[in-house]
C-alpha cells in the first residue's frame, strides 16, 4: 500500500478473499505467481486474453502501449494481469485463482555450471 517509491500493494482476489503483495515495477500476474497463486494466463503479453479479470477497486498502469481491452472495458474494470502493474491497492475479482503446488528447492541452483 505504497507508491512506486516504496516496496508494495496489496492485492486481494474475490471470491476467494486470498491477499498478495504486489511490487509496482513487477505485473500483478507475475506478484501472485510469486506468491503461490496462479490465474489464468497463456500470452503473457495482453493479446489472448486469457487472464482478464475484472478490478473492483484500484488502479493500475499496463506495460506494454495497447493491451487487449476496449475503452468500454477498462471504464468496466476489466484488466489483464499479465501486463497490468499495481498503483494502488486492488480488489480483484478472480473466480479461477488456485493456489500452486509447492515444489521442493533444489540445493544448488541450476546454472549448468559443472559441480565437483
Amino acid at each position: 500500500m505504497t507508491d512506486s517509491a516504496g516496496t508494495a500493494y496489496t492485492v486481494a482476489l474475490r471470491p476467494s478473499d486470498w491477499r498478495f503483495e504486489s511490487r509496482p515495477q513487477a505485473t500483478v500476474l507475475l506478484e501472485a505467481q510469486r506468491a503461490g497463486i496462479r490465474l489464468p494466463s497463456s500470452c503473457r503479453n495482453g493479446v489472448c486474453r486469457s487472464c482478464l479479470c475484472r478490478m473492483l477497486q484500484g488502479q493500475v498502469d499496463y506495460v506494454v502501449q495497447w493491451p487487449g481491452l476496449s475503452s468500454d472495458e477498462k471504464a468496466d474494470g476489466w484488466i489483464l494481469p499479465c501486463v497490468a502493474q499495481a498503483r494502488a491497492d486492488l480488489l480483484i475479482e478472480a473466480p479461477d485463482a488456485v493456489v500452486l503446488e509447492r515444489r521442493e528447492s533444489t540445493p544448488f541452483p541450476l546454472t549448468g555450471a559443472r559441480r565437483d
